[in-house]
């Protein structure tokens, strides 16, 4: 049934019903999910070298015979949510020298621009409760090229572009298979699959096709009984292990039926002898040498499994298996019509995101939306990481050293994960971030507030944050610093939840604020060393923002006063405010803090306004280089640094303040305090008094900001917000400190700097994250201004807007990133939209990290669903503008009487 049950007199759909009953467990988590990473190699994790270097300790070319410490890998897999048991599907085109059993890419310093996949995939649908799921592979009928894309990208510098599949000619004509995967659950433990294998080229290929079952090899460090994987008959098998009880594959008669351990060639990896031959990689030698096939085939346990399906496919033609994991003995698994399930799935899936999703379900935007959803919905990942553990323990092949014990995270002792979690991208960042996961729960709220409130509140708790306080920002470095992005992220999640059901989650925003307290504590002890509210934090998630790297350490007695830090704190301190106002409406016990946090963020202004950070010959904000003995520097850059001040913006209801008395009276005190004794005031008040705006930028900066926001010459870009000003083009900016000369320029492309792995850039690129806030600030300074305060837009354009019309402007800039122009071209796909336009292609959509600060080509990471699915958000959002102004102007009926 596509609809099932009510709420408060609304008809729920079935997958809204199984959401419904999932928010009252304890764990409001499916067993089963797309929990499976897409890249397990070269991760921190997987790291025991004497010396950090993750990339080259476990390289790809080790992924296929060597097993993994934390965690398992693989091709639109699914496991249990402690990753016992997994499911992916391996491949092999007839001529590849491996099987194609994970996705492929470059380790950092094989990619000219750092790692990055090379492979074309698409996450194209997915539900919640992953009842309903599609995983769109692309594989070549050529050999894979491996090699090509190694020497290439080797031989590219870091101001050429990237050497992308793509750019190798096996696409050219077609000449590969789409491997369509989907699952359909007929409950929560019950999960068929079917895998279709479509040959695009016009003559018949090989194809071998591997769906595999293994155990993720935990008995191999840990001390417990090893799980088995036994024949049960000729077209099935049972799994039975401790930690997950019993279940069975069932498959569909298959040319062979190959059984394995999950365990490391030693020989190959370490040099030392094999004792056996069941090994991890033994199905890459019996498929592709014939090596060892009898004794495979003879096999009847493991805990690795595949059943095997050789199949010369006509052009245009396609094939079909069919499976199901389940934890029923059955005895006709595929019944008669048992087909159904796929089709009742998609119908539910369709009625799910035709309720949530504004935009009609037939337009382009709508399919951007439902990609994008998907795409953060495929990103869950099993996450597990001990870090006390991996510190001082052996992997089997490194022993314990002092180099790994004094390295690394080694301060990070009491951080033991083991959760479910949207990773940013699940190949190119198969970890999580703190600010990314901030940003991806707001597109998650849109489909699963109770997932997305979880994902906030798991960051804060023991075993993440530390015991002073401070969130740990990734695991190449927990101790590196993102922006304060929780608190609003927390809001947002809330206001959005709110508006669905019309209830507010009180509850979780006091956990989320007694929690951010703390946090909120450390950033004031440990990042404003003199107390004067002018704050450090290194790069700020921001990577090569900087003339230099912020988070290096400074010669002498140097000290960077950051722009963006303090108004991230000004921000931070603003989304404390308003959490507490809106509990203290409910629970007075809150006023207080609201009243603490208010005057931190007028304190935050004054100094931010004051000393010394604003350049008024410029009229823009810059990070301020403090010397013992000499006049402060400004570092004269035009960048987010400086707009990152836009971000602090509130407005508070007069009827909400009337409400509290407490928190009325001390404001109104400390106003008249201030302005009596001539200090900075940040507050600006509506002319009807119906409501009071709190900013860090006054109104008058406010417009000589938004005259560089909105120029084509500076900010403006055709899909959106610079990060850096394409002023800089011709005008570098550049600054000697202690004898070295730092520039810094604008690159609207990829990264021509080794800064943080050199893989992503902000010198000119348009970053999802950063258009998102600045859209929604301005939206905010236009809803408390109105048509008192109009700017040009473009400047130079004769355009006047009211700033609401000039973050709609913007917003359908960044979404027009996605949309296909005139000619069938999408901005994102430059140079590649000749394959992108192809028929089977039309409807797929990838999610990039960064877009090309000119043109608004995709780059970096492509499958970057962690804050590119934002793009989700505004389309409502401008779908919901949109119907809110057709109803503004709809023509008023005549008077009948």
């Amino acid at each position: 049934m596509r609809y099932a049950g009510d709420l408060n007199g609304k008809l729920m759909t079935a997958e809204q019903q199984r959401l419904s009953v999932n928010s009252t467990k304890k764990i409001p988590l499916e067993q089963w999910g797309p929990y499976l990473s897409e890249r397990q190699w070269g991760t921190v994790r997987e790291d025991y070298s004497t010396n950090g270097d993750a990339w080259h300790y476990f390289p790809f070319d080790d992924a296929y015979c060597r097993t993994y410490k934390w965690g398992e890998d693989g091709i639109a897999g699914i496991s249990d949510f402690f990753q016992n048991l997994c499911f992916a599907v391996s491949l092999w085109n007839g001529k590849d020298p491996i099987l194609k059993e994970r996705l492929f890419g470059l380790g950092n310093s094989q990619g000219n621009h750092g790692e990055d996949v090379k492979e074309l995939y698409f996450y194209l649908d997915n539900v919640p409760t992953h009842y309903y799921m599609e995983y769109l592979y692309k594989y070549p009928q050529q050999p894979f090229p491996y090699d090509d894309l190694i020497v290439e990208n080797r031989l590219r510098t870091k101001f050429d572009p990237e050497f992308e599949i793509l750019d190798t000619g096996v696409f050219d004509h077609d000449e590969y298979f789409d491997v369509h995967i989907t699952y359909a659950k007929q409950n929560a433990k019950d999960i068929f699959i079917k895998i279709n294998i479509h040959n695009r080229f016009s003559k018949a290929a090989d194809i071998t096709v591997l769906p595999t079952l293994w155990f993720y090899n935990r008995w191999h460090y840990d001390v417990e009984k090893k799980p088995s994987i036994t024949m049960r008959d000729k077209n099935s098998v049972k799994a039975t292990y401790s930690r997950l009880g019993t279940y069975y594959l069932y498959f569909q008669p298959p040319n062979d039926r190959l059984f394995t351990e999950n365990e490391t060639n030693m020989e190959k990896v370490a040099g030392i002898p094999n004792t056996s031959p069941f090994l991890k990689d033994a199905f890459h030698h019996a498929i592709i040498k014939n090596k060892n096939l009898d004794l495979l085939r003879q096999k009847k346990s493991g805990t690795k499994f595949a059943p095997v399906y050789r199949y010369t496919i006509g052009g245009g033609k396609s094939q079909t298996i069919y499976l199901r994991l389940s934890n029923k003995s059955l005895d006709i698994p595929f019944a008669k019509g048992f087909e159904y399930i796929f089709l009742n799935r998609k119908e539910e899936a369709d009625a799910f995101y035709r309720d949530v999703l504004p935009v009609d379900s037939q337009s382009e935007l709508f399919s951007v939306q439902r990609q994008a959803l998907a795409g953060i919905l495929w990103s869950k990942q099993y996450y597990h990481f001990d870090v006390e553990k991996w510190l001082n323990t052996s992997d089997g092949i490194t022993p314990v050293n002092q180099g790994k014990q004094s390295g690394r995270n080694h301060d990070w002792k009491h951080l033991k994960n083991q959760d479910i979690i949207a990773m940013p991208d699940k190949w190119e960042y198969p970890w999580y971030a703190a600010w990314d996961m901030a940003f991806q729960c707001i597109p998650m709220a849109l489909v699963d507030p109770c997932f997305a409130k979880n994902q906030l509140l798991l960051l804060m708790r023991e075993w993440y944050m530390k015991p002073d306080g401070q969130l740990p920002a990734y695991e190449w470095n927990f101790s590196d610093v993102n922006p304060p992005v929780q608190a609003w992220a927390s809001l947002e999640v809330y206001r959005i939840e709110k508006a669905k059901t019309g209830k507010g989650d009180l509850n979780f925003l006091k956990r989320v604020f007694q929690k951010l307290l703390i946090n909120f504590t450390w950033w004031i002890n440990r990042k404003d060393p003199n107390g004067n509210n002018m704050f450090e934090g290194g790069f700020l998630g921001l990577d090569n923002i900087g003339v230099f790297n912020r988070s290096a350490e400074l010669p002498g007695q140097m000290q960077l006063e950051q722009a963006d830090g303090t108004s991230w704190m000004g921000m931070y301190a603003l989304n404390m405010l308003d959490i507490a106002l809106e509990i203290a409406v409910k629970d007075e016990a809150f006023e207080d803090t609201a009243t603490k946090f208010f005057e931190q963020f007028v304190l935050i202004a004054e100094a931010l306004n004051e000393h010394g950070m604003w350049n008024e010959e410029d009229r823009f904000f810059y990070d301020t280089l403090t010397i013992a003995g000499a006049a402060p520097l400004q570092l004269r850059i035009h960048s987010i640094v400086g707009l990152t001040s836009l971000f602090a913006v509130s407005i508070i209801d007069k009827k909400k303040l009337d409400k509290l008395y407490d928190f009325k009276k001390r404001i109104t005190w400390f106003e008249n305090y201030r302005i009596k004794n001539k200090l900075f005031w940040p507050n600006e008040e509506k002319m009807d008094g119906e409501a009071i705006l709190l900013s860090l930028v006054p109104r008058e900066r406010l417009v000589y900001m938004l005259e560089r926001l909105l120029n084509e010459s500076e900010f403006l870009s055709p899909g959106g917000i610079r990060a850096l000003s394409k002023y800089h083009e011709k005008n570098p900016y550049s600054v000697t400190i202690d004898s070295v000369d730092y520039t810094i320029r604008y690159e609207p492309g990829d990264s021509t700097t080794n800064l943080f792995g050199g893989n992503s850039n902000w010198r000119g690129p348009v970053w999802m994250p950063i258009n998102f806030l600045i859209i929604q600030s301005i939206q905010k300074y236009g809803s408390f201004y109105g048509d008192s305060l109009k700017v040009e837009c473009p400047v130079g354009s004769g355009n006047y807007l009211n700033l609401e019309q000039v973050a709609d402007e913007l917003m359908l800039r960044v979404i027009g990133l996605f949309e296909k122009n005139k000619k069938g071209d999408t901005l994102q796909y430059g140079k590649y939209s000749w394959f992108f336009s192809r028929p089977e292609n039309q409807n797929l959509h990838l999610f990039y990290e960064f877009f090309h600060g000119d043109n608004g080509q995709g780059l970096g990471a492509s499958h970057q669903t962690g804050w590119t699915a934002l793009v989700a958000e505004l389309i409502s959002e401008q779908c919901a503008r949109t119907k809110k102004f057709m109803k503004k102007t709809e023509p008023v009926p005549e008077d009948n009487y």
